[in-house]
């Protein structure tokens, strides 16, 4: 049993603390922190601490390792460096509170086709990203061209066990020779991966930078858009239409937030920011401005890419939400219950409820109060398990 003097349920946090009782791998229980506890069972105790859902991070790249061009360093490695690669990135995101991730950058199956260990946090997958011959990400192994490719790329992701579909309608600033101002796929071509996908009963998130791409995505009817940036070549510029459609559609935006705040943006976001004038602080306001209008949005790092970047830092995702305009509550809400339910995983994660998948973090500190309090990780239960306990060291296993 966990008990902690504050605690967040995954939409609200609770006025007087909680005791999470566990059995096996579930649930049993949530009580207030003060009433009588049971006799005979071991209890955590954190005051001065919460408790909460283990956090979900809906956009991650297990095979880059936060190289500088991490992403095209890995299309050279064998399969045993890449695994190595994968294994230390879900051992860091555990390390920093994290129970299930959303991988969206995968190569040539090398996270889908693998198995979870016990020590590792879930896994949704996309498998490679669907993207153009030569476009951002190819080098990851999901590069087509045609129609009926498009149609065949769906399927084969599919029968790999993705649980989503990613498709590549604008360029990146992560690969060399892309220009993340230009759209890759049509309407047309978004909208045959839709079908696909949603005739298979998988979402569809898309990579979208311009805001032509992100009309394109709204056009096609994707479920969901990462990025969504909205670049100009005069900075940031969002549309009343499109922040209208993205309500009215219910399409869930992950900004892609958070990075260490020690190391400055990638060389290749500060040619980006020089390029199109695009300011933190008009990114910030854009967000804002989504919130307000209701569309719902995600906590997700990108964390693999690059050094600023590296897996662990979800934390500093919640923060710049946070600061961006949301409610504290609801920005947490984005890396735990909305996070969950855009997973497909809101039967059995991202709350504390009786009979839910007992992942839960402890962190030093009140959240409500101090959303950077999730940085301070304490203990993380994994699936029932401490995997981390007490200031960072790992438990036996």
């Amino acid at each position: 049993m966990v008990r902690a003097a504050h605690a967040f349920d995954g939409e609200a946090f609770l006025p007087d603390g909680a005791q999470i009782h566990i059995e096996g791998d579930r649930i049993v229980e949530i009580r207030p922190r003060n009433a009588p506890l049971p006799e005979g069972q071991p209890v955590v105790e954190r005051p001065g601490a919460t408790v909460l859902p283990g956090l979900i991070d809906t956009h991650v790249h297990l095979v880059g390792g936060g190289e500088p061009d991490a992403l095209s360093l890995d299309a050279g490695r064998s399969a045993a460096e890449r695994e190595h690669v994968i294994r230390r990135a879900l051992l860091a995101q555990v390390q920093a509170g994290v129970t299930t991730v959303r991988d969206l950058g995968d190569n040539r199956f090398a996270v889908l086709d693998r198995t979870v260990q016990h020590d590792e946090p879930s896994i949704v997958g996309s498998g490679p990203p669907i993207t153009t011959a030569d476009g951002h990400c190819a080098a990851l192994g999901g590069g087509v061209s045609g129609r009926g490719a498009l149609r065949a790329a769906v399927a084969e992701r599919y029968d790999h066990g993705a649980q989503i579909v990613k498709v590549i309608v604008s360029g990146g600033a992560m690969t060399s020779g892309s220009d993340l101002l230009q759209v890759q796929f049509e309407v047309a071509d978004v909208r045959v991966v839709v079908d696909e996908a949603h005739r298979r009963g998988l979402p569809v998130t898309a990579h979208a930078h311009p805001v032509s791409a992100v009309e394109v995505c709204l056009a096609a009817g994707v479920d969901a858009i990462e990025h969504c940036t909205c670049l100009t070549t005069n900075g940031i510029h969002t549309p009343d239409a499109v922040i209208a459609g993205l309500a009215a559609r219910r399409v869930t935006v992950c900004p892609t937030f958070g990075r260490l705040p020690t190391l400055p943006p990638s060389p290749q976001a500060i040619e980006v920011m020089r390029r199109t004038g695009m300011t933190l602080e008009a990114r910030f306001a854009q967000v804002g401005r989504l919130h307000t209008a209701g569309v719902p949005l995600l906590a997700g790092s990108d964390a693999g890419i690059h050094p600023a970047k590296p897996h662990g830092v979800l934390a500093h995702a919640v923060g710049e939400l946070a600061g961006s305009g949301l409610p504290v509550q609801v920005a947490v809400a984005a890396a735990t219950s909305a996070a969950a339910e855009a997973c497909g995983l809101a039967g059995s994660v991202g709350r504390l409820r009786r009979g839910m998948v007992a992942d839960l973090v402890v962190v030093d500190g009140d959240v409500e109060r101090d959303v950077l309090a999730l940085t301070r990780i304490r203990d993380v239960i994994l699936r029932g398990s401490a995997v981390v306990s007490d200031a960072g060291s790992r438990a036996p296993s």
